[in-house]
């Protein structure tokens, strides 16, 4: 099955707590790989994306962790520096006798509605989650995508679960473009070839999906009313040989991808954040790749709720 580690140098690994529903996921690239970020939305929580921008000195990441717990969550990257640490794989100060310092940047989702709303993936977590890090990608409602859910504009009791998708695309040149995406977001995930509402906001009174996008346009919300907080995560990863101001450019273009099949998407209560990764050396063209890094995103959104299991009461397609 494609995956993001059909890019040589990446592996992926969970934890997951099944009992308080959260949990995070890491993708390692402890060879190092030239890193970029793009931030769409406007509830992001991040750590360490100042220093993926081209104009800045680090030029190379060791590791990308995705959390739930809201921004609690971001403390988790300790066990990830720790985990590396203890292999010295990191950013060389070229001061004697120091240690090189890991670039682990990371992004969070919330997920405080559903499971146990005091938890939070822990430093503990994200460090077992690099032992078990593999080339064999787990989808579904795993590590960050164990309490993710997508429709919630009626609240999470009328939505469905999302979860952790994988895909990759094959370029011509020989490049590949791989994604990992967790899809937990506001709006509803539609199929980009039929139309057709995957998971999403389901009616009350149950009539089906009620189709958000339309409905917000229809209902009469108050202003400044929140309706909660949500956020989809990805990290693109390529075997093409880009530099830091590519690389930035791949993250932007991939969010295409989310558009293509989450309706709406990038909303005032998501904080979409998507990673990009060059490993390679294999030569491509920027709007090859940008194409392939649209697919890989959108098909790896589908299969995260397709994917996904029942939890706390939401439902999901996979049972």
């Amino acid at each position: 099955m494609p995956a993001i580690t059909d890019v040589p140098g990446i592996a992926v690994g969970h934890a997951t707590d099944q009992a308080a529903l959260t949990g995070c996921t890491v993708v390692l690239a402890e060879a190092g790989a030239v890193g970029g970020v793009d931030v769409r939305g406007s509830a992001p929580g991040t750590r360490e994306t100042d220093l993926l921008r081209p104009m800045n000195l680090v030029q190379r990441v060791h590791a990308v962790l995705l959390t739930g717990g809201s921004a609690f969550g971001l403390g988790a990257a300790e066990g990830v520096m720790r985990y590396l640490e203890e292999r010295d794989v990191g950013f060389d100060t070229g001061v004697e006798g120091a240690p090189r310092v890991p670039i682990v940047p990371a992004a969070v989702l919330f997920d405080l509605r559903i499971g146990d709303r005091r938890a939070r993936p822990t430093p503990q977590m994200a460090y077992e989650a690099c032992w078990r890090a593999s080339t064999v990608v787990e989808e579904g409602s795993v590590g960050a995508g164990t309490g993710a859910t997508v429709g919630k504009v009626f609240g999470v009791e009328w939505a469905m679960k999302g979860g952790v998708g994988t895909w990759s695309v094959a370029v011509s040149g020989g490049a590949v473009v791989g994604a990992l995406v967790v899809v937990n977001a506001f709006g509803d995930v539609v199929d980009d070839r039929t139309g057709r509402i995957l998971a999403g906001a389901r009616d009350p009174g149950g009539a089906g999906f009620v189709d958000t996008a339309k409905t917000l346009q229809q209902m009469e919300l108050p202003p400044g009313r929140g309706i909660g907080e949500h956020t989809t995560l990805a990290v693109v990863a390529t075997t093409a040989r880009l530099s830091k101001e590519a690389t930035n450019w791949l993250a932007r273009v991939a969010h295409d991808g989310l558009a293509r099949v989450i309706s709406p998407v990038h909303t005032l209560y998501d904080g979409d954040t998507v990673f990009a990764l060059s490993l390679g050396e294999a030569p491509s063209h920027l709007l090859s790749l940008g194409t392939a890094a649209v697919e890989a995103v959108a098909e790896a959104v589908k299969r995260a709720v397709r994917l996904a299991r029942g939890a706390g009461g939401v439902p999901g397609l996979a049972g």
